[in-house]
């Protein structure tokens, strides 16, 4: 896929994210969520990271482990949204698809060229959106078929091996898919989430 194309799925994916995220109160934060024992601060504080940490590795700065750091925010939905806004910049960049990203929580490869990575992000937003809404009690953030379909053939490809146990795992092991599974079910069961009503 060319990488403009992936860009503007991720965009998609991350303005469905922010805009379940919008939705959250102070009340909210202390809801469980489908991300093992983080609450909804501790999730948002990671997504809000995760967005600082992808901009700095289009920006070349991936090996900035501060850059990755959660955000643990006075009012974490604001700082959630700038982060979100700063990473679509960032994506945005003239010659992104000359760079490679160094990822420094996925440790398979030194760096990853810029459409992997992108796709490490768009599933990753796929995903939290579903997990913030599920937090809410809301229906799954709604996602365009293309959007889906990049995010599960990223799902596909992602390894269910160990690395899935090991604590601070970005998936959990990987459930059984049954045949005639829905797209979105399929995505999150893959990546070691349990879909169901909200």
């Amino acid at each position: 896929m060319h990488i403009d194309s992936l860009v503007e799925l991720d965009r998609r994916a991350v303005r469905a994210s922010a805009e379940v995220v919008r939705r959250v109160t102070p009340a909210d934060l202390i809801r469980p969520t489908p991300c093992g024992d983080w609450d909804l601060a501790a999730l948002l504080a990671h997504m809000t990271g995760q967005h600082r940490g992808f901009a700095a590795a289009a920006a070349g700065r991936g090996d900035d482990l501060a850059a990755w750091r959660p955000v643990l925010a006075a009012d974490p939905v604001a700082a959630h949204l700038a982060a979100a806004d700063q990473v679509l910049t960032a994506f945005a960049a003239p010659g992104l698809d000359r760079r490679r990203f160094t990822l420094p929580e996925i440790t398979r490869a030194p760096d990853f060229p810029a459409t992997q990575a992108i796709g490490f992000h768009l599933v990753d937003y796929v995903v939290h959106g579903w997990d913030v809404a599920t937090a809410l009690g809301l229906d799954t953030p709604p996602l365009d078929d293309a959007v889906l379909a990049a995010a599960l053939r990223i799902a596909r490809a992602v390894p269910d091996g160990s690395e899935r146990l090991a604590p601070g795992a970005a998936f959990a092991p990987a459930h059984q898919v049954p045949a005639g599974t829905a797209t979105f079910d399929e995505i999150l069961l893959l990546l070691g989430r349990r879909p169901g009503p909200a």
